[in-house]
């Protein structure tokens, strides 16, 4: 396994929408293998392919909390199939946009069809912590920042940010 490099922005890579996976393969796994272990360095609860740099609709995700034992996720093709209209706001960050954080107004609760790391199909609800996330990193596969949802001076404020702290490291 290998920590891969994170895009930042304004990556123009980040905009692009990413690619169905044809088959779920063992390239596919050392893929995800990857990111996540990428994810957990960073340190992040979730992470799309196009962050490192691939545009492939495939995500990682793990919401265990730091003291319990790890619980990763694996997300190939996800596609949301209801939106509750409900919306809940939770401040959100993203390891492309280090270091800045804003509220974003989501739906409360989705149901969610995807195939696992073993290619099989899964479909199942998600709300609270986990609805955020999951829509947030499937918003990279369409090429949509969190910082799209702010205003268009936070969002420049934050990528002028992001630019500059890039820059100094």
């Amino acid at each position: 396994m290998a920590i891969l490099p994170i895009l930042t922005v304004p990556d123009p890579v980040l905009k692009q929408k990413s690619l169905p996976v044809e088959q779920v393969d063992d390239a596919l796994r050392a893929l995800m293998d990857d990111m996540l272990e990428t994810m957990y360095d960073a340190p992040g609860i979730g992470l799309a392919a196009i962050q490192v740099g691939v545009a492939k609709r495939v995500i990682v995700m793990d919401l265990a909390p730091s003291e319990e034992p790890r619980q990763p996720r694996f997300f190939i093709n996800p596609e949301i199939l209801w939106k509750s209209e409900e919306t809940a706001p939770y401040e959100e960050g993203c390891l492309s946009v280090p270091d800045i954080y804003d509220e974003v107004e989501r739906p409360a609760r989705v149901r969610l069809r995807y195939l696992n790391y073993q290619g099989e199909q899964v479909e199942e609800d998600a709300e609270g912590i986990y609805a955020v996330c999951i829509q947030h990193e499937m918003d990279h596969l369409e090429g949509v920042l969190f910082i799209d949802y702010l205003s268009r001076l936070k969002r420049e404020q934050a990528v002028k940010k992001v630019k500059k702290l890039v820059k100094a490291a």
